[in-house]
């Protein structure tokens, strides 16, 4: 039998949501672009759709499409030309008995106990801090992704191997996606985020992997700094990918 490829079957559905409450602006209201999520082809549809400034979130590949607001611009990380910075060199120095750990993106016992701690610490009252293990398979893993999580872990003074973080990361054709990192709240000192972020771009760089996608950075906004310390960092404008110090100037819907 020959394949069928009417216009209808090739169609990407695209749809707008509603207006829900903005999870970066109190005040705000946002909207997202969503790929239809029953089109089988969504494991194919999804490289090409990171490219196109999309993020996963469990099944649902998503893009903000605010009216009246583009503050939130997709980045990504060039792993090749990537250049520690002060910072980022000394976060490294700082955890170099932390091994990183490459693991199927399926949940344990001890990362959904790391999960639940990290919710509780950093996102009290807000629903989150309420999850459980189907709400980490719905959330992290989804049903169709080709997803790693990767483990960094440390040797106590007993030898036992101790979680510090998971970063739940998509592997794509040329590129890694940080999709959502969690770690130990009780050890700020240690930059656990930021480091993951550095053990992903040598992922990334061993694999030949061309870019670290990163999801969303919006200017001005505090949890949003630690992204734009990643340098060189391109953004895409709507169009095109481009150096993020000329993007902002040039975003189109």
């Amino acid at each position: 039998m020959g394949a069928n490829n009417s216009p209808e079957q090739d169609e990407l559905r695209v749809f707008h949501t509603g207006d829900h409450a903005c999870g970066y602006w109190l005040a705000r209201v946002a909207r997202d672009l969503v790929l239809d999520p029953r089109d089988p082809r969504m494991p194919d549809l999804y490289p090409m759709a990171l490219g196109w400034g999309f993020r996963r979130s469990g099944d649902i590949v998503y893009r903000p499409h605010c009216q009246g607001c583009r503050a939130c611009i997709a980045v990504r990380i060039p792993v090749e030309r990537f250049t520690p910075d002060r910072s980022q060199r000394r976060c490294l120095a700082r955890n170099t008995q932390v091994e990183a750990r490459i693991v199927p993106a399926e949940r344990t016992e001890e990362q959904l106990a790391l999960y639940q701690r990290y919710l509780r610490a950093r996102h009290r009252g807000g629903g989150m801090d309420e999850h459980g293990g189907v709400e980490f398979d719905q959330f992290l893993i989804g049903t169709w992704s080709h997803g790693r999580f990767m483990e960094l872990r440390e040797r106590d003074a007993d030898g036992r191997s101790k979680l510090l973080a998971v970063a739940i990361t998509d592997v794509v054709e040329n590129a890694l996606s940080a999709v959502y990192t969690f770690f130990d709240p009780d050890l700020p000192d240690r930059s656990l985020g930021t480091l993951a972020l550095l053990r992903q771009i040598e992922w990334a760089r061993r694999d030949e992997r061309a870019h670290l996608y990163l999801g969303y950075w919006i200017e001005g906004h505090g949890k949003m700094d630690y992204k734009r310390r990643f340098r060189p960092l391109e953004a895409f404008d709507g169009r095109r990918w481009m150096p993020i110090e000329f993007a902002t100037a040039t975003l189109v819907d």
